[in-house]
């Protein structure tokens, strides 16, 4: 197995984009909202972007060393590229395409993504899901030691998205390649046995798609995951802590506390009380039917819940009625303020 190591410095207009990073036979999703220098990062694998300083090496293969001036051409390296647009020709027939990249026609890629029967058609006529297997196959065409995907699910709409995410995430699996998957999408990333989350040039948190879940590095990885991310005022009581919430209300944590914090709960993990006597209340702005559950939106809060009945007779959840809330001090994680937030 070659192992695709990455520790690189690249100036960025607005912050130094900084990753050490090392990549086995496996899917690593970059994570982080836009301008976060995820696609920089991907860029600077392919050799399309020099580094300022660091290393990156696939093997025992250099590709790139300030210290010995090697920078190897973004041609020279055995890798697939497949970009936000996927960047099909469109005057060329899907062979066509495939055939481009490789230098030689190959059906068996054709038939290994599931678009053999569109050999002859050109890329105005597929749909967003054939077109993305198409620019797989093409990335795959260079025979690649290394896989890049840049938004791949970017083009594609919703109804394509789940069925195509769960084919790519099986193609994966069965290639044994490093991959680097950019997306901004949590949905998106799961697919990826580990996720990097990047925040202003910075590896904030390398870990899998649990482990983000269950303890955020911060509020930011915690928002990218779908939760409430509310700020508070911790007051230590018992082994936990009370947090008195912004706008009103309080959640007790499992997690000792003091100060100024950030609480973060997952949708899933609030419930519905009774609002005359709950210790946290908020207002219904809309519901609707997700996932087999019902997705409340409060004013502050998001709730995912199972229907009672039809969904439709859930009592309290008429627009502008008032809620109110509990959760399962586990469930209630303290962060700390970021320096933007203490200030």
């Amino acid at each position: 197995m070659e192992l695709l190591d990455i520790d690189m410095t690249l100036p960025r207009r607005a912050f130094d984009l900084r990753a050490t990073l090392s990549v086995g036979a496996e899917t690593v999703a970059l994570l982080g909202p836009s301008g976060a220098g995820k696609t920089s990062l991907l860029r600077t694998v392919a050799g399309l972007d020099r580094p300022s300083a660091g290393r990156i090496t696939l093997g025992d293969e250099v590709w790139f060393d300030a210290d010995r001036g090697l920078h190897l051409s973004a041609e020279r390296r055995r890798l697939g590229y497949l970009p936000q647009d996927y960047g099909l020709f469109p005057h060329l027939t899907v062979a066509g395409n495939v055939r481009f990249a490789g230098k030689r026609d190959r059906p068996d890629l054709l038939e290994r993504v599931g678009i053999a029967h569109l050999a002859a058609a050109r890329p105005r006529q597929l749909s967003g899901g054939e077109r993305q297997r198409v620019a797989l196959a093409r990335a795959l065409a260079r025979d690649p030691r290394v896989l890049l995907l840049d938004e791949p699910f970017a083009a594609l709409d919703p109804i394509t998205l789940q069925q195509v995410r769960d084919e790519l995430a099986d193609f994966l699996t069965g290639l044994h390649l490093p991959t680097l998957l950019v997306t901004h999408s949590f949905d998106d990333a799961a697919l990826a046995r580990r996720i990097g989350v990047i925040e202003n040039g910075q590896l904030v948190q390398l870990a899998t798609p649990t482990e983000l879940l269950r303890a955020p590095a911060n509020a930011m990885v915690a928002g990218l995951t779908g939760a409430n991310v509310v700020a508070g005022t911790a007051t230590p009581a018992g082994s936990g802590s009370t947090v008195l919430l912004a706008g009103g209300g309080e959640l007790t944590s499992a997690t000792p506390a003091s100060g100024p914090v950030q609480i973060a709960i997952h949708p899933w993990e609030l419930e519905l009380d009774d609002p005359w006597t709950s210790a946290l209340t908020d207002t219904v702005v809309s519901a609707r039917h997700d996932r087999g559950g019902l997705l409340i939106r409060l004013t502050r809060f998001t709730v995912h819940i199972q229907p009672h009945g039809d969904g439709d007779g859930n009592p309290g959840i008429a627009q502008g009625a008032p809620v109110g809330l509990r959760a399962a001090p586990a469930d209630v994680r303290v962060l700390p303020l970021s320096p933007a937030d203490a200030r």
